[in-house]
């Protein structure tokens, strides 16, 4: 965490204590906030700036040319399994708690990926989720931008080999989601990849 941001939010912090009192209602700001997130139209929304920015400085968002931030919602829960219609008892339907082989928030940044294919997603948060949605705010790049092929701190991504990072599980929610972050026992398989040990890791 670079200082600029520790200030950023020791400052949003003291601010939220000053402003604990009986009017100032934090469930009902945030339900109210749920509510603008679910009503917005479509799933891929573009906005002008990120709602917390401490949190996304921390994932590498900066203020200035070529970053874009993308608002997506997905859906909660494990997905839509169809109910085998051969006799088997309910035990071995297979129908209840089945995961898919990636996250909620890696979803949502390959649905922002695939909405802006002249962008590449650097990271992405999550902001919040009510009982049908989830909702996470994308930082992207455009690796053509002369901003960002000057600024050292970001230029890598403008090589060949950050192409569709986010379809290939190189963010940090991708990584994360392969295992490649978790270390110890269990996680062996994981490296160096899934596919390299037989899909043997999930």
């Amino acid at each position: 965490m670079t200082t600029a941001t520790k200030y950023i939010k020791q400052a949003i912090q003291k601010g939220y204590q000053k402003k604990k009192d009986e009017n100032y209602n934090y469930k009902k700001i945030y339900t109210n906030k749920l509510i603008d997130y679910r009503h917005r139209e479509g799933s891929i929304i573009k906005i002008d700036k990120p709602t917390n920015i401490p949190r996304a400085r921390e994932v590498g968002y900066k203020a200035k040319q070529g970053f874009v931030t993308v608002f997506v919602k997905v859906r909660k829960g494990s997905g839509l399994v169809r109910r085998p219609n051969k006799g088997r008892r309910p035990k071995r339907m297979g129908v209840n708690k089945i995961t898919r082989r990636i996250s909620i928030q890696r979803m949502a940044e390959q649905k922002a990926d695939t909405a802006y294919t002249n962008l590449e997603v650097l990271n992405s948060y999550y902001v919040g989720e009510d009982g049908q949605k989830k909702y996470f705010e994308i930082i992207m790049v455009d690796p053509n931008h002369p901003s960002i092929i000057n600024d050292m701190d970001v230029n890598w991504i403008v090589s060949e080999k950050h192409t569709r990072r986010a379809q290939r599980g190189l963010t940090s929610a991708g990584k994360r989601n392969r295992g490649l972050i978790k270390k110890g026992k269990g996680t062996e398989k994981a490296r160096p990849s899934n596919r390299a040990n037989l899909r043997k890791s999930k």
